[in-house]
């Protein structure tokens, strides 16, 4: 793991947005194609805001998140409908979307088709993860119902019930996450420094993140 630190948050969004788009340059040039998976949230915003004007054939860029809310496109709640409006804007507009969701009434259901689309695109070209305090990243959270499979099985996508989480989520799972050729994680304010010193001391049940540290670039700024 590589910690890069920042003297703000701002600087540190557009740098990350800057190394993001050389990396999927860098796919284009020896590949057909290139696939990014992100975070949703509020947290990444400014990321997409930058991402988003990269002068990228992004026709050929394959678009998905780390994790979705098991809920429609419209909801408030929606991670999908914050990267509409954030990152597959302008230039990115034409960019490819897999989706995370699908009508169905249950993960279980729809995730058969929607990990088929990106069984395609891996390994990943690039990916950003965010980290909570309780060290979760992209829906893999401690205590969860499924987490040693997220963890550790060979799975693309995996329906995901945890406590104080208010609806279902899907999450993309370690195997894939941590098979990115390039992986950046970002945090902010001293609390998830703090949580990141000690997934780094724990197990991945005990501290999902540490599953992918691994190879990771993290970004931190202190505000």
């Amino acid at each position: 793991m590589e910690l890069v630190t920042y003297p703000d948050s701002e600087m540190m969004m557009i740098e990350v947005a800057q190394r993001l788009a050389g990396e999927l340059r860098q796919a284009l040039q020896s590949a057909e194609a290139a696939s990014i998976a992100v975070p949703g949230g509020t947290t990444p915003g400014p990321i997409f805001d930058s991402l988003c004007g990269a002068d990228l054939d992004w026709e050929r860029v394959s678009v998905m998140l780390t994790d979705e809310r098991w809920v429609p496109e419209d909801s408030p709640r929606s991670n999908t409908r914050l990267l509409k409006q954030r990152l597959l804007v302008g230039k990115a507009a034409v960019a490819r979307y897999l989706p995370l969701y699908a009508p169905t009434e249950t993960p279980e259901e729809g995730i058969p088709d929607l990990a088929q689309a990106i069984s395609d695109v891996l390994p990943l070209s690039t990916c950003l993860l965010g980290m909570g305090t309780d060290m979760h990243t992209a829906s893999i959270f401690p205590g969860a119902d499924r987490l040693e499979e997220a963890l550790t099985g060979d799975l693309i996508l995996v329906p995901m019930r945890a406590p104080g989480a208010l609806e279902p989520r899907i999450t993309l799972s370690a195997r894939v996450l941590s098979g990115a050729i390039a992986r950046h994680v970002v945090i902010t304010g001293p609390e998830k420094r703090e949580a990141l010193d000690r997934a780094r001391t724990l197990t991945p049940e005990e501290a999902p993140v540490a599953a992918v540290l691994k190879g990771s670039i993290v970004h931190w700024a202190e505000s």
